[in-house]
């Protein structure tokens, strides 16, 4: 009798299997220098949101500052130049969900949520694009207004109080880009929903004015509005230094206390509005 021996198969186990996941901050590093690639490697894509920001810093509120020579003891010019970031900030953020549906449609975003990384660093990484272009887009308005005539003298403190209000704008209007770029389909749709979100607020969160010069029932709907603390907070920093805008909105007398309630209502709105997106876009990148 002849004896066939059979050679064992040894069952591989989960860990020889699975596929190796890269590391998180490598995945991070490759999306955020992707989206750079997408969104802001010609000129033309981070020029074109700053035109009627500075149209409004050097035409319109120089022509304004002859009329109304001071707001609140504060120069006209200046008072309106801080309130355009609150035009160039939210439009550019929204304005970039049209890439976000161009790379859904016809991009590689398809291939990159089959790879075995995280989705919500899609997310972050956009953001991180998002708030890079809006520093220096504010940078580059800062500096046209400056060249007009405006005048920001402050403190170091002064710079971190507006800094932080533009990130978090910045965060909070890139979340709602987000959303409408996962729940509307064509780039169409989305030019037609996408400046309400970014212009409405703006209106009503007293760039022009204070928001006491508002009839009672706005005034109440201004002092909700996230884009009305950031405003606030920046001419805290760069111009309102008494803080007659934050006292507008909370009535009391520290001004530190204040500008902190102000940080904190913008930080938790951008956080809220954040944590939605990466869940809304999640469920929609696996429907």
């Amino acid at each position: 009798m002849t004896t066939v021996a059979v050679p064992s198969v040894q069952p591989h186990t989960a860990t020889e299997t699975a596929v190796a996941r890269p590391a998180r901050s490598a995945v991070f590093s490759t999306l955020t220098r992707r989206r750079f690639a997408l969104s802001a490697h010609t000129p033309r894509e981070i020029v074109v949101p700053l035109l009627t920001p500075i149209l409004f810093a050097d035409v319109i509120a120089p022509a304004l500052a002859k009329a109304i020579p001071a707001t609140r003891g504060i120069d006209y010019q200046s008072f309106v130049a801080v309130g355009t970031i609150g035009l160039l900030v939210p439009l550019s953020c929204v304005l970039g969900g049209i890439g976000m549906i161009v790379d859904r449609e016809s991009g590689a975003q398809r291939d990159l949520l089959a790879a075995p990384a995280s989705r919500s660093l899609m997310v972050f990484g956009n953001l991180t694009v998002a708030l890079a272009v809006s520093l220096f887009q504010v940078v580059a308005l800062m500096g046209a207004s400056v060249a007009r005539g405006s005048t920001f003298d402050t403190a170091p403190s002064g710079w971190l109080w507006a800094a932080a209000a533009v990130v978090g704008l910045a965060t909070l209007m890139h979340g709602f880009a987000e959303i409408l770029a996962a729940r509307i389909k064509k780039q169409e749709e989305y030019v037609g929903a996408a400046p309400p979100v970014a212009l409405l607020p703006w209106f009503l969160a007293g760039s022009f004015f204070p928001i006491s010069a508002m009839p009672a029932g706005l005034t109440v709907i201004a002092k909700i509005l996230p884009v009305t603390h950031a405003l606030a907070l920046m001419r805290y920093g760069l111009v309102d230094h008494d803080g007659r805008g934050l006292h507008d909105i909370w009535g009391m007398t520290n001004t530190t206390a204040m500008a902190f309630l102000s940080l904190v209502v913008v930080a938790v709105s951008a956080a809220a509005v954040l944590a939605l997106s990466t869940r809304v876009f999640t469920r929609a990148a696996i429907s």
